[in-house]
């Protein structure tokens, strides 16, 4: 394995390991749909489950984002012999896509259900592998953007 691809392997890897880490300390500290101020109406820890996409959207549709998260993940390793070695960003939003991929395929199969937990009050709750894609698609768009 050359560098660049065990740079996105490591990303993918230390993205999924803190999230299902963090989901774990979730499940272990706190009954589902129970909330916890760490900032009062700021900033919470919300254990809640999801069947859906983002957003809480299409829920109910959990074999289908189970097979969707396994073609991209297949789609990400056929393309990783076409990133070159010097495109550092790109290699970072593969990784963060990956392992957050990777994170949320393991809680649907797991759990039947993503499980968030991440609660601003203004914006849905989430977690660490939500995080990791959106930064992701941000990245992607902006590389895109630039070429």
């Amino acid at each position: 394995m050359d560098r660049k691809n065990a740079a996105i392997l490591l990303t993918a890897m230390i993205v999924a390991l803190l999230d299902q880490l963090t989901k774990f300390l979730v499940r272990q500290n706190l009954q589902l749909n129970e909330s916890a101020p760490i900032i009062k109406n700021i900033f919470h820890l919300t254990y809640v489950t999801n069947t859906g996409s983002a957003f809480g959207l299409f829920k109910g549709l959990n074999i289908f984002f189970i097979l969707f998260s396994i073609i991209v993940i297949i789609a990400i390793f056929y393309c990783l012999k076409k990133i070159v070695k010097n495109e550092k960003i790109l290699q970072l939003s593969v990784g963060l896509l990956l392992g957050g991929t990777i994170g949320n395929l393991l809680d649907r199969i797991f759990h039947g259900a993503v499980i968030d937990f991440i609660d601003f009050r203004v914006w849905p709750v989430f977690n660490i592998a939500d995080s990791a894609v959106t930064i992701s698609a941000m990245l992607l768009i902006i590389l895109l953007w630039k070429k």
